[in-house]
């Protein structure tokens, strides 16, 4: 654009002028009639001052100084950001179920079976008979969810360190396949850490095919040292519940109400 030797020249004249005028296109035209030039030099002076002053960035000055290059900068960085922001989100989602339940086996929260507890203790943990505790059985579905889900038996007795079996049933009423998948409490959340399951239908996607239905067992038992707690000293009933939502990309399982105190 600036290549031909008029041109050069008109532009030394423009940023020569720019500087007296302290970036005032207005300023710039006044000082430009001062300059001897002609009336076709002029025509362009002044189209350059607008077209710097309102739009393209300052030639006199690096290009990364100017507002409206930072801008837009700006503008391309948040994009990026916020692109990359989804893009983690949406990963996070589809990985909420595993990653929920590592939580919960690392911790001991939502009742699940904590480090160093395993199914090999059963057959060396001594059974405190002198404790009885009831088992409440709860069961419940999410607003979307159109199971039909409900515990087999309201409640059964155990004692510290003896192995216990129950039942939940499962339906489908509708016409349509319908996957899901439960997370599960034990209440008072402080028992969490000693109600271990052996085997159990949480956290795994169950498939039920229209008008079917199915029974789902749950093998536990409570940790001999529960007896021991003296936080559970008065406390001889526990609360075993569990929630089915229906199994959709992106679901992000509940966090136990423990957690969140």
């Amino acid at each position: 654009k600036y290549r031909s030797m008029r041109y050069r020249r008109i532009y030394k004249k423009f940023c020569f002028g720019k500087i007296i005028a302290g970036g005032s296109s207005t300023k710039l035209m006044s000082f430009s009639s001062q300059l001897r030039m002609t009336s076709k030099e002029r025509r362009l002076l002044k189209n350059l001052s607008l077209n710097i002053f309102r739009s393209d960035p300052d030639p006199c000055t690096p290009l990364s100084h100017h507002p409206e290059y930072k801008c837009q900068n700006w503008s391309r960085q948040n994009v990026l950001y916020f692109s990359c922001n989804s893009s983690f989100n949406c990963g996070l989602s589809y990985a909420a179920v595993p990653l929920y339940r590592m939580f919960c086996q690392s911790y001991s929260y939502g009742g699940t079976v904590g480090s160093g507890h395993d199914a090999d203790k059963v057959e060396t943990m001594s059974k405190v008979h002198d404790r009885i505790i009831k088992i409440r059985f709860n069961a419940d579905t999410a607003a979307s969810m159109r199971w039909n889900f409900r515990p087999q038996q309201t409640e059964i007795k155990v004692i510290p360190g003896e192995t216990a079996l129950a039942f939940y049933t499962a339906r489908n009423p509708t016409d349509v396949p319908v996957t899901g998948i439960s997370t599960y409490n034990v209440i008072p959340f402080e028992a969490g850490q000693y109600f271990n399951k052996i085997q159990c239908f949480c956290f795994e996607e169950q498939l039920l095919n229209p008008h079917e239905q199915v029974d789902m067992p749950v093998f536990f038992y409570i940790d001999p040292e529960y007896a021991e707690d003296p936080k559970l000293e008065t406390v001889d009933t526990l609360t075993l519940s569990y929630t089915f939502f229906e199994a959709k990309p992106g679901l992000k399982l509940p966090v136990p109400s423990f957690v969140k105190q």
